[in-house]
């Protein structure tokens, strides 16, 4: 019998979407599930959803919680994990507040950027802890990774534990095809493409659409004429805070449309946000402080959906099409499936970083893994993603020697931040940071208190 381990399944909405994926398929729906959180309220609410929706479906898969990160791992065949350490408050908070103070403005904070340094220096810890309870009770498990900083985290584990077998997920590239499709009132099942980079820069090598005598189109030329004379992108049916103008403007000049969304890739680069023209943030609607305004719409919202999920006998469980579910159900029964996913670069990518993190198409069946090489991603693709990679390398750095220095070097060579601040400036937000972060982060990484 399969055994599904879930680390940080107090966030509910986001465990249902993934439980809820795997007991669909038969294969998975008499799985024992451990759920672990350190939130005994929120394992409590994780454990009556997961109840009722076996119930609702009439599956046979048993739920177990804990708060034992060793008994959740023991004898499972698939670590699922998604934990926030640190939280909206205080970490996310301190993350926005004190780089503003400094001029820094910032849109999501939780992948690259002094925000993407910090939440690395918190949560890489944490993961290597669930590597090390895996070495010793699910050696040949594999880790199901959606924690951000991604490329950090997974570069990190491989390094560390290259024997953990690991893929970080991301819901950028499916999420952003289907964006584009609506763009292009065309059917997302009618959309054919390749993409490669490194998470959330990755780009659409080609992207195609069927015809109606089985051949495919180009869909380039449609996006870039669209994006010409303002008939594209459709304005956001998600969240009228983030017109997708961004990334449409980066294909302008790069000739290729990224994966992940315009008010991410927007601090990613040092081109969009800057304190002194605030006629690009108007022109185009870069949606400053961005992410902590969704943690409070986030928490409000899971706090009424839990709260549904208690009172209701029943639970409508659909399919949400997590990569998870999907991975796990082609290990376990040899149907092949093809997810991106984020890997250790053994050559995937040559021209990038070896051991770094890249997303490439992954084949996966009962021979587990198999990432695909990408090897014709056109140079100015790669320069820029190299620009990223230094942040993401200078943190790694950081981690595995434990060296303060490179979280200052992390900072300098981050694009956003150097366009922004001068060096004397870097150093001393980053001392702040590490201050006000106290105890969240490694003992090594924290201020020395004067004798």
């Amino acid at each position: 019998m399969t055994k599904i381990a879930f680390i940080g399944a107090g966030s509910t909405i986001f465990m249902k979407n993934i439980i809820g994926d795997a007991l669909h398929m038969p294969a998975l729906s008499d799985a024992t599930i451990a759920l672990m959180d350190i939130d005994a309220g929120r394992l409590a609410e994780s454990e009556l959803v997961a109840n009722k929706m076996v119930a609702s479906l009439g599956v046979k898969a048993k739920v177990q919680t804990t708060m034992n990160q060793r008994a959740a791992l023991t004898g499972a065949d698939f670590v699922v994990v998604a934990f926030q350490i640190g939280g909206y408050e205080p970490c996310t908070v301190t993350d926005f507040e004190i780089p503003k103070k400094f001029g820094l403005r910032q849109t999501i904070a939780d992948t690259l950027g002094i925000g993407g340094i910090m939440r690395g220096l918190r949560t890489v810890p944490h993961l290597w802890k669930i590597c090390d309870d895996m070495r010793a009770v699910c050696p040949n498990a594999i880790m199901l990774q959606y924690v951000n900083p991604m490329a950090i985290n997974t570069w990190a584990i491989a390094a560390r534990y290259p024997d953990i077998k690991q893929v970080g997920l991301c819901h950028s590239v499916q999420g952003t095809a289907a964006e584009l499709a609506r763009d292009l009132d065309i059917p997302v099942n009618d959309i054919r493409y390749r993409a490669g980079g490194i998470n959330h820069m990755a780009y659409y090598l080609n992207f195609e659409a069927r015809q109606a005598d089985g051949s495919y189109r180009d869909l380039y030329p449609d996006l870039k004429a669209g994006y010409a004379v303002g008939a594209i992108p459709k304005p956001s049916d998600a969240n009228p805070r983030c017109p997708n103008l961004v990334r449409y403007e980066m294909m302008k000049h790069l000739g290729y449309f990224v994966t992940e969304s315009s008010e991410h890739f927007a601090e990613y680069v040092p081109w969009f946000i800057k304190r002194d023209r605030a006629d690009l943030i108007e022109r185009f609607g870069i949606p400053l402080d961005e992410y902590p305004k969704r943690c409070v719409e986030q928490i409000a919202d899971w706090r009424a959906q839990a709260a549904a999920f208690k009172d209701a006998d029943k639970i409508v469980v659909k399919q949400s099409h997590e990569y998870a579910a999907t991975i796990m159900n082609s290990v376990i029964t040899g149907t092949p499936s093809v997810i991106y996913g984020n890997i250790a670069n053994h050559g995937f990518i040559p021209q990038l970083v070896a051991g770094s993190a890249v997303e490439v198409p992954v084949l996966v069946d009962a021979n587990g893994l198999q990432p695909t090489v990408v090897d014709d991603i056109p140079p100015q693709l790669l320069a820029l993603m190299r620009t990223n990679q230094n942040v993401q390398e200078m943190t790694v750095q950081a981690l595995l020697n434990e060296d303060r220095e490179h979280i200052y070097h992390a900072a300098m060579l981050d694009p956003h931040t150097a366009a922004e601040l001068d060096l004397d400036q870097i150093r001393a937000m980053v001392d702040a940071l590490i201050d006000a972060h106290g105890t969240w982060l490694p003992a090594w990484a924290q201020n020395r208190k004067a004798a």
